[in-house]
C-alpha cells in the first residue's frame, strides 16, 4: 500500500513542519519559565532590599549597622546519662585569646574550608545580640550580589510559623510563608529551586519561638510534591536531607535545653558576638549621626557610667540607651540598673507615641497598660511573644505606634508580637508586681532565685526575675515610672525582702549565683548587698558560666561591700570566658586573695600589666593566681601549661625582660598540691607530654591522678623520667592506661626514687607476670607506700606469688589488690591466707 507525503513547497514533510513547530514552541516555554525565574528572583532581591534596609527605630541599615564578629564554637563529645546536659556547658569554653583567634568576619559565614561540606549552619546569641539584624544584612549582602553561591534566598520567621499546622507543603513554606514577594508562576520557580537545592539557602529566624520541640527530627517530611505537613515535619525533612537535599540551612537561636538535638547535629555552631568597647563608640557616632554635640555628649556619658557601657556591650541595649539619651532631659542621670533603663526607654516610647498621635494615645488610659502588661504575661507563661489579634485595634496600633509591639508581614499573613525579650518582661514583671490578681506567692517564686532550682533556666526567666526584683524595691515612682502609684505593692516588697534573708548562697550553682548577684544589684540596696556578702562561702565559683561584661560589672559592684565586713574570697573563674578587661577589674579587688581562671588568660592579664607598667598589680596578679586544686578535663586546660612553666623557670613574661615580681617564679606551680589529668582516650595521649613537661617544676604536689588517659608504655616511661622531681607526691593513680611490662618495668625503677608516696593505683592496666616482678622488685624500696592496687592486670599465679612474696619485705605497707581472672582461685586464697593483707577488692 503506497503512502503519500505532502510536500510544501521547501520540500519538508508535514510531520517534520509539526516536529520543528513543537520544538519550538518548548523552547520558547523554557525560555519564557526561565525568564519568570529570573525575575522571581529579582523581585526577590528588590523586595529585600526594601524590607531589609531598615534597623530599629527606622534607623538606615547602610549608615548605622555595625559588623559585630562571629567566633566559630565546637561541642564537647558527652555520652552516657548526662550527654543531655546544658548545651551552655556542652561548648567547648574558649578563653579571651582562644576567642580572638577564632573570630570570623560576615563573609566567611558560608565559606568551606573544610573537605565535607558544611549545609548546616546555627546562630548562637543571647537575647539583644543582634541575630535578626544579622541576618537582614546577610540578605543584603544576598540581594546586592555578595552571596553569588546562592540563587534562592528564603527567610522564615518562626516567631509567625505555626508548627503545628499540618497544611503545608514544602512549595508554600518557601513561597508563602518567606519574606518574599508573591511569585506569579510558582510551579516554575518550585521547579528551577528543586534542580539546584545547592544553591539554595533556607534560614530560620527565632528558631527559639517554636514552641514544640519533642520529636523536631522525627517523622520528616519525605516528598517535595504538594503532600500536606506540618511545619516541624519539614524542618526535619529539609534537616535531615529528605527533601531537598543539598540545600544550606541557617538556624537563628538563644540556646537552650530543648535545641540540644538540633544543634548537636549542626555542622557549624557560631556564636555571635556583643559589642566591643569599639563597637559601642562606632555605634553610638553612628546613631546621633551629625548631630556632633549630641553625639560626644552621649558618648562621654555612656564612657563615664561603667554599668551602662558594659550593658552596651550588647547591641540591644546599646540602642536603648542611646535612645534615651537622644531624648531625655539634659543633665538627667543615667539609669543606674537594668530595671530603670528598661522602664524609663518605654515610658518615654509611650509619651512619645502619646504626642505623635493625639486621637489614640493622648494619655496612657487609652493604652490600657494593665491590659497590655496582662497580654505580656500571659505570652511569657507560653513562651511566646504573639499578641492575640482580638485586642483592641486602638490598643495594638498604639502599642505598634510607640514601638512596645512590632509587626510581622509575610505574602500570606500578618502577626504583632512584643518587640523584644526585656519588655515583655518588664511588662509582665509589671503585671506581677501590680495586678490585684497576683499573690505575694507568685511574685516570689518570680524573682530572686530559689534553692531547690537545681537546673539552669532560660534567659528569659532570669530577665524577669531582675525586672521584678527591681520594681519592688525601686524609689517612690516618678515621672519615668511605668508603676501606678495608687497601687500599694508593700506586701509584696515585704514577701521578696524576706525570701531575699533566707537566700543560702553557698547552696546555689555558678549560673544561679550569678543571677543572685544580678536580683541584689537591681534592688539598689546596701543592706541587701552586705547581707548577700556576709552570706557568701569563702570560695566563689562563677565554673562554666559565661560572664559577659555587665556580670562582671555587678559582681565587683557588690563586692566592694566586702570591705565593710573584713571578708576576703577565693573566686574560680575558669570556662567563663571573662574577658581580660574583667579578669583585671576582678583580679584587682582588695577582697580577692586568689583566683583561678584559664591559664593562656591570666598569662595575658600579666602581659597587659607588664605593658602598662603596673609593676605592683602585675605582683598582686601573679601572687593570687593559683592552679590548686587543678583539674585538666579539655584540652585548653593543659595546652598552655608549658608556657606557665617557661615563666616560672626563666623568671620573665614571654617577648619581656626579666620581671620583678617573677623572681621567685610562680607561686601557683610552687603550691599546687593536687593535679586531676581527665583528658581520656580522645585527648589524653596526645597532651600528655605536655603535662609531663610540667610537671617537674610541681614540686609541692602530692596528689597526680591520672586515670583512664590510655598513655601506654610510651607514656609511663616519659612520667618514670620525671618522678624523681616530685618528692611531696603521696598519691599516684594511672589505673586503666594501657600500661604493659615494658612501661612497668620503667616505672619500677622511679617510683623508689619519691621516698613520699604513700598509695599507688596500676588497676586494670596490661601488666603481665614480668611486669609484676619487676614491681615485686621495687616494692621493698618504696619505703612509705602504704597502699598498691595492682588488680585487674594480665598476669597469673606466677606474678601474683613474686608480689606476695615482696610484701612480706614491706612491713608497713596497709594493703595489697592484685585479684583477676587470670590467677587460680584456690592460689589467691591461699596468698590470702598467708598474708591478709592482700585483698580482692
Amino acid at each position: 500500500m503506497l503512502r503519500t507525503a505532502y510536500l510544501n513547497p521547501s520540500g519538508m514533510t508535514t510531520s517534520v513542519i509539526l516536529l520543528n513547530l513543537y520544538g519550538s514552541a518548548l523552547h520558547i516555554l523554557t525560555i519564557v519559565k526561565r525568564k519568570c525565574v529570573k525575575d522571581y528572583i529579582h523581585h526577590t532581591q528588590s523586595y529585600m532590599r526594601d524590607v531589609c534596609c531598615s534597623m530599629r527605630g527606622g534607623m538606615g541599615m547602610e549608615s548605622h549597622y555595625v559588623d559585630a564578629h562571629l567566633v566559630q564554637r565546637k561541642l564537647l563529645i558527652k555520652s552516657g546519662k548526662n550527654a543531655n546536659k546544658c548545651l551552655e556547658k556542652e561548648l567547648v569554653v574558649l578563653s579571651d585569646s582562644e576567642r580572638k583567634k577564632a573570630k570570623l568576619d560576615r563573609s566567611q559565614l558560608f565559606h568551606n574550608s573544610d573537605s565535607k561540606p558544611k549545609q548546616s549552619f546555627a546562630l548562637l546569641g543571647k537575647a539583644g545580640a543582634g541575630k535578626t539584624t544579622f541576618i537582614q544584612r546577610l540578605c543584603l549582602d544576598w540581594a546586592s550580589g555578595s552571596l553569588p553561591q546562592f540563587q534562592f534566598v528564603f527567610l522564615l520567621n518562626c516567631k509567625i510559623l505555626d508548627l503545628t499546622q499540618s497544611n503545608c507543603s514544602l512549595k508554600g513554606l518557601l513561597l508563602d510563608l518567606s519574606m518574599s514577594p508573591r511569585c506569579e508562576d510558582s510551579d516554575s520557580v518550585f521547579k528551577h529551586i528543586l534542580s539546584c537545592p545547592d544553591e539554595v539557602l533556607i534560614i530560620f529566624d527565632s528558631f527559639d519561638h517554636i514552641k514544640d520541640f519533642e520529636g523536631l527530627l522525627q517523622s520528616p517530611a519525605k516528598s517535595h510534591t504538594n503532600t500536606k505537613y506540618t511545619i516541624k515535619q519539614l524542618f526535619s525533612g529539609l534537616f535531615q536531607k529528605e527533601i531537598l537535599s543539598g540545600c544550606t540551612l541557617l538556624i537563628a537561636t538563644r540556646p537552650k535545653d530543648v535545641l540540644n538535638q538540633v544543634l548537636r547535629k549542626m555542622d557549624s555552631l557560631l556564636e555571635l558576638c556583643g559589642f566591643s568597647p569599639e563597637d559601642i563608640e562606632l555605634y553610638t557616632s553612628k546613631y546621633f549621626g551629625d548631630n556632633t554635640s549630641l553625639q560626644e555628649s552621649a558618648l562621654k556619658q555612656i564612657k563615664n557610667d561603667r554599668y551602662i557601657f558594659s550593658l552596651c556591650s550588647n547591641p540591644l541595649l546599646c540602642w536603648t540607651t542611646c535612645f534615651l539619651l537622644e531624648h531625655q532631659e539634659s543633665g538627667n542621670d543615667l539609669p543606674s540598673t537594668l530595671t530603670d533603663l528598661y522602664q524609663r526607654a518605654t515610658s518615654k516610647h509611650l509619651q512619645l507615641a502619646s504626642l505623635e498621635n493625639s486621637s489614640l494615645c493622648k494619655n496612657r488610659k487609652l493604652l490600657d497598660i494593665p491590659q497590655l502588661c496582662k497580654m505580656a504575661w500571659e505570652g511569657f507563661k507560653n513562651h511566646d511573644t504573639h499578641v492575640n489579634p482580638a485586642s483592641s485595634t486602638e490598643l495594638l496600633d498604639c502599642a505598634l505606634k510607640s514601638g512596645i509591639l512590632t509587626s510581622f508581614k509575610t505574602s500570606e499573613c500578618q502577626k504583632n508580637h512584643f518587640a523584644d525579650l526585656f519588655t515583655q518582661n518588664l511588662l509582665s514583671a509589671v503585671h506581677l508586681v501590680q495586678s490585684k490578681q497576683v499573690n505575694e506567692k507568685m511574685v516570689v517564686a518570680n524573682s530572686v532565685v530559689h534553692q531547690k532550682k537545681r537546673k539552669v533556666q532560660g534567659e528569659s526567666q532570669d530577665v524577669l526575675q531582675r525586672f521584678v526584683t527591681g520594681l519592688v524595691f525601686q524609689k517612690a515612682p516618678d515621672g519615668v515610672s511605668i508603676l501606678d502609684s495608687s497601687v500599694n505593692i508593700k506586701a509584696k516588697r515585704k514577701a521578696v525582702e524576706t525570701h531575699l534573708e533566707s537566700m543560702k548562697p553557698n547552696d546555689l550553682l555558678p549560673a544561679r549565683l550569678l543571677e543572685l548577684f544580678h536580683c541584689v544589684y537591681e534592688t539598689s540596696s546596701a543592706k541587701f548587698a552586705k547581707l548577700l556578702l556576709k552570706n557568701l562561702p569563702d570560695n566563689l565559683s562563677f565554673y562554666g558560666t559565661q560572664l559577659c561584661p555587665s556580670d562582671v560589672y555587678v559582681i565587683c559592684h557588690l563586692l566592694q561591700y566586702a570591705s565593710t565586713l573584713k571578708r576576703t574570697f577565693s573566686i574560680n573563674l575558669q570556662d567563663t570566658c571573662i574577658p581580660i578587661s574583667g579578669l583585671k577589674e576582678l583580679v584587682g579587688l582588695q577582697c580577692i586573695k586568689a583566683f583561678w581562671a584559664h591559664t593562656a588568660d591570666t598569662i595575658g592579664l600579666w602581659e597587659d600589666l607588664h605593658r602598662s607598667n603596673d609593676e605592683l598589680n602585675l605582683k598582686s596578679a601573679i601572687e593570687k593566681f593559683t592552679l590548686h586544686p587543678f583539674k585538666a578535663t579539655e584540652g585548653y586546660h593543659i595546652e598552655s601549661l608549658p608556657v606557665l612553666v617557661q615563666i616560672h623557670r626563666e623568671k620573665k613574661l614571654p617577648m619581656s625582660e626579666p620581671v620583678s615580681a617573677l623572681d621567685e617564679g610562680v607561686p601557683a606551680l610552687r603550691h599546687l598540691q593536687r593535679l586531676e589529668f581527665e583528658l581520656g582516650v580522645q585527648n589524653g595521649p596526645e597532651l600528655f607530654p605536655k603535662l609531663v613537661e610540667a610537671l617537674p617544676s610541681l614540686q609541692s604536689l602530692q596528689h597526680l591522678d591520672l586515670e583512664k588517659n590510655q598513655i601506654g608504655d610510651s607514656g609511663a616511661e616519659k612520667l618514670a623520667g620525671v618522678l624523681h622531681y616530685l618528692k611531696c607526691l603521696k598519691l599516684l593513680n594511672l589505673s586503666q592506661n594501657l600500661i604493659g611490662d615494658a612501661g612497668v618495668e620503667k616505672l619500677a625503677k622511679a617510683l623508689a626514687s619519691v621516698p613520699s608516696l604513700q598509695s599507688l593505683s596500676l588497676y586494670g592496666n596490661a601488666i603481665a607476670d614480668i611486669g609484676a616482678e619487676h614491681l615485686a622488685l621495687a616494692l621493698p624500696d618504696m619505703n612509705f607506700l602504704l597502699d598498691l592496687n595492682i588488680a585487674f592486670n594480665k598476669f597469673t599465679d606466677l606474678g601474683a606469688k613474686k608480689l606476695g612474696a615482696a610484701l612480706k619485705n614491706c612491713t608497713g605497707m596497709k594493703s595489697l589488690e592484685l585479684w583477676n581472672d587470670c590467677i587460680p582461685y584456690g592460689v589467691f586464697e591461699h596468698l590470702r591466707l598467708q598474708d591478709p593483707r592482700i585483698r580482692s577488692l
